[in-house]
């Protein structure tokens, strides 16, 4: 339930922002007179392609604490929470940004994320399943990696791509919907798709090449893994970031894949799941800090 409420209020906020923006920049109907205005168009992708994906980035501490469950730690409870604390500002200062909140998330699985709209308003959390089977050294080199994202970047560089991504389905799925209905029309542009026709077509194919753009976007998120396990490597120490991908690797071997959205280290499993996926196989990234 608290994740359609979200999802309501992220798609409601688009729809606001979106909307003032283009009444500000006065652009009108993409499509003038029969005709498809392709400025336009691009504009009013732009503008909704850009805004969701922005929207959601700087909403994502919030969606992040309320969908995981973390809880903030603002003062230590016990001698886990302070050493989390103070291994944070430790790498935080290593890595040149101000320190992230910090948080746990009730969680079996062993987990941890980083996200935040900017490198120094971040947020890094842990899972309780991570705590219980890493070694202090191993959640050190976990926190590190996480930091090494937002030092890097990371957050902004993927939105920023998603909202080009999401720009081009919706135009590219426009114009080929344009097309269609431009090719069923007769010669006096009667008939066509019809409005209900062209609405549905262009739902199902904003969600079809959405999926396959997904892929480009989930390429880059895989190459910032890479940086982030250097990150995580150097920041702490590239043993232990090596056994902590080892240990996860160990953990997750036996299952079928990993479950969550909100996954920070994972397995992928067949061709078609490694294209969709967000994180590159264990094996390769353990190799690559091998320097293998």
């Amino acid at each position: 339930m608290m994740r359609i409420g979200l999802f309501l209020l992220t798609n409601l906020a688009v729809l606001v922002i979106a909307g003032i923006m283009m009444s500000v920049l006065g652009v009108g109907n993409y499509k003038e007179g029969g005709s498809l205005n392709l400025v336009n168009l691009l504009i009013f992708c732009g503008i909704f392609g850009m805004t969701g994906s922005l929207v959601s980035l700087f909403m994502s501490k919030m969606m992040a604490k309320m969908s995981t469950g973390t809880q903030l730690i603002e003062q230590p409870q016990n001698q886990t929470e302070a050493w989390l604390l103070s291994t944070v500002e430790e790498l935080s200062q290593k890595a040149g940004i101000k320190m992230p909140d910090v948080g746990i998330f009730p969680s079996h699985e062993s987990n941890a994320f980083a996200t935040g709209w900017n490198k120094n308003d971040a947020l890094v959390s842990v899972s309780t399943g991570l705590l219980e089977r890493m070694s202090p050294e191993e959640v050190r080199a976990v926190l590190a990696h996480e930091i090494g994202h937002v030092a890097n970047g990371d957050m902004v560089t993927l939105a920023l791509i998603q909202g080009v991504v999401n720009t081009f389905v919706m135009f590219v799925t426009r114009v080929v919907v344009y097309a269609i209905d431009q090719f069923t029309a007769d010669e006096e542009g009667e008939g066509g798709l019809g409005w209900i026709a062209e609405m549905v077509l262009t739902i199902v194919l904003d969600i079809l090449f959405g999926i396959l753009a997904s892929g480009i976007v989930a390429w880059f998120s895989r190459r910032r893994e890479f940086k982030a396990d250097e990150a995580g490597a150097t920041l702490a120490d590239r043993q232990a970031m090596i056994s902590a991908l080892q240990r996860l690797k160990s953990e997750y071997e036996d299952a079928s894949g990993l479950q969550g959205s909100m996954t920070a280290l994972g397995i992928s499993g067949s061709k078609m799941s490694a294209f969709f996926a967000s994180h590159p196989p264990l094996d390769d990234r353990i190799a690559a800090l091998q320097g293998r």
